[in-house]
């Protein structure tokens, strides 16, 4: 298995209140790219939101294969965002990608 750092992308389509982008890092922190060399090294957070309500989820996954990494990362951001009160409407997702591998795990 390798360990992939994944990132998905999306926006906030309505007014979300205060406390979401707290309940979706929560929801997220077992996926937290930190247990990372990568991750750690970068300061990559699990969730960035931007003035314009786009946001980046940065997920850790182990995977066979990228395309294995990508459809975890987006299953995994899916139940994220489901445990945060929002849904694919409320909160659109792009493409997973992978931004960078990680072999070794501190």
């Amino acid at each position: 298995m390798t360990t992939y750092v994944i990132s998905v992308p999306g926006t906030f389509t309505e007014g979300i209140e205060a406390d979401v982008p707290n309940r979706l890092a929560r929801a997220l922190r077992p996926a937290d790219p930190h247990g990372t060399r990568m991750g750690s090294a970068e300061d990559l957070d699990v969730l960035s939101v931007n003035e314009d309500s786009t946001f980046t989820l940065r997920l850790t996954v182990e995977a066979d294969t990228g395309p294995h990494a990508e459809e975890e990362a987006r299953h995994l951001a899916d139940r994220a965002l489901r445990d945060a009160g929002l849904d694919e409407r409320s909160a659109p997702l792009g493409p997973a990608v992978i931004t960078g591998i990680d072999s070794e795990v501190r």
